[in-house]
């Protein structure tokens, strides 16, 4: 079973022949060599091209073996280019190649030559490949799979599948494995095998329990404000242990998580004062299944992954997204005006839109409305307010103007939020 995945392909598309190296990056086992090798070539040889102008080169493979030397591999593609038209390099694994970052060079600076690289070690999944070639490069950022994507080869209802995506989530191999042990056995194996083993390897973590154990801790507090020092005293009052005795060593545990695209951060921001707060911020997991696995399946707390669903989906649908800060004056119960600060989950940019919204798992009465209107009354600005439920409703507004939908149309329709 394929599953298609054309919003990337048409990202990838509109990036062809733009003079810079076409660099795939993301989790491991999100698709992105089947992205390259099997979507972007199939549609080149039926609308561009043929055979003749592809090079590929998959350097995990015994037979490529030798072409990782760059003594062999630069020969032989020059030697393939045999006219003037344009050929298409296609490079994965691209890491095992010696002196990679010299070839990529030296191919950028012949005419004819459409270059695109993936690769799935720790230098391949962090942001520095991104850093060592600036303006020589343009990325292309591949999640899993969206709901929506999910769904199209799901074969049931929406519903049936939500509880199934929430629980295992969208990496392309484990939504295609058949049954639940599969499924668990394969992403605890490529958390612990593969992520964990690479951050360390290539950081040269030197306490590899303490990194387990503050992965333990992010990954119980999902959509949780923190920062190092907070997460500092949890380790304390629940490890009985101290990262280092400063947060210097867990800020740099979280980028490390971060840059490997395992967790990603969004940043509060504080409406009124314009101004970014650097003291508390929310991490969210790429793939919700890898975070149910790290937890051993238990705690799963829907309402928590359906925030951290929501945010992988705007983040795929291109939009900044930080967490707000709304200041309200209330009365307290002696009458004195109080100043208190209420959040809003998700301020989402992209250009000149802006959107607000709220993750509200059950609403299921006026005051609980109230509650999660009340922020979002209070920004003051028009610019669109959204309050996604988990409940199969009927999109509508409130007397105040803020859209209540449903999760499902919120995720199976890219035009909800676009």
């Amino acid at each position: 079973m394929e599953i298609k995945r054309d919003y990337y392909l048409n990202k990838l598309l509109l990036k062809r022949n733009n003079g810079l190296i076409k660099v795939v990056t993301g989790i491991r086992r999100c698709g992105k060599s089947y992205l390259l090798f099997s979507f972007f070539k199939n549609y080149l040889l039926q609308n561009i091209t043929d055979e003749s102008h592809i090079i590929e080169i998959a350097f995990d493979s015994f037979e490529n073996k030798k072409y990782r030397d760059p003594q062999i591999l630069y020969p032989y593609i020059k030697e393939e280019i045999k006219d003037d038209d344009m050929y298409y390099i296609l490079l994965d694994e691209v890491q095992l190649l010696d002196e990679f970052e010299a070839v990529l060079n030296g191919l950028m600076r012949i005419a004819n030559v459409d270059v695109y690289v993936t690769g799935s070690n720790a230098k391949f999944l962090s942001r520095d490949i991104i850093t060592e070639f600036r303006g020589r490069v343009d990325e292309l950022y591949m999640q899993p799979l969206s709901f929506a994507e999910f769904m199209s080869v799901y074969g049931s209802d929406k519903c049936e599948g939500w509880s199934e995506y929430v629980l295992y989530g969208g990496l392309p191999p484990v939504v295609l494995m058949k049954t639940a042990e599969q499924k668990i056995e394969f992403l605890k194996n490529l958390f612990a095998e593969t992520y964990i083993n690479d951050i360390i390897g290539r950081h040269n973590i030197k306490n590899k329990e303490k990194f387990e154990e503050l992965i333990d801790i992010l990954s119980s507090g999902i959509g949780s404000l923190t920062n190092p020092k907070k997460l500092a005293d949890t380790f304390k009052s629940k490890k009985q242990k101290s990262i280092s005795v400063n947060t210097i060593t867990i800020k740099k545990y979280l980028d490390y998580l971060c840059d490997a695209f395992v967790v990603s951060k969004a940043v509060r921001y504080d409406i009124k004062g314009k101004k970014y707060i650097d003291t508390l911020q929310k991490y969210y997991f790429t793939d919700i299944g890898l975070h149910n696995a790290r937890i051993n399946f238990r705690q799963l707390e829907e309402n928590h992954t359906m925030e951290n669903v929501i945010y992988n989906e705007l983040l795929s649908r291109g939009f900044n997204v930080d967490v707000e800060i709304v200041e309200l004056t209330q009365t307290d119960k002696s009458g004195k005006s109080v100043r208190k600060q209420s959040e809003v989950d998700f301020v989402c940019n992209k250009g000149s839109k802006r959107y607000y919204i709220q993750s509200a798992f059950a609403i299921p009465d006026s005051d609980k409305m109230k509650q999660e209107s009340k922020s979002l009354i209070n920004i003051g600005d028009s610019f669109t307010k959204i309050i996604v439920v988990k409940d199969v409703v009927k999109p509508r507004y409130t007397p105040e103007g803020i859209l209540v939908m449903s999760v499902y149309d919120f995720l199976l329709d890219r035009e909800s939020v676009q």
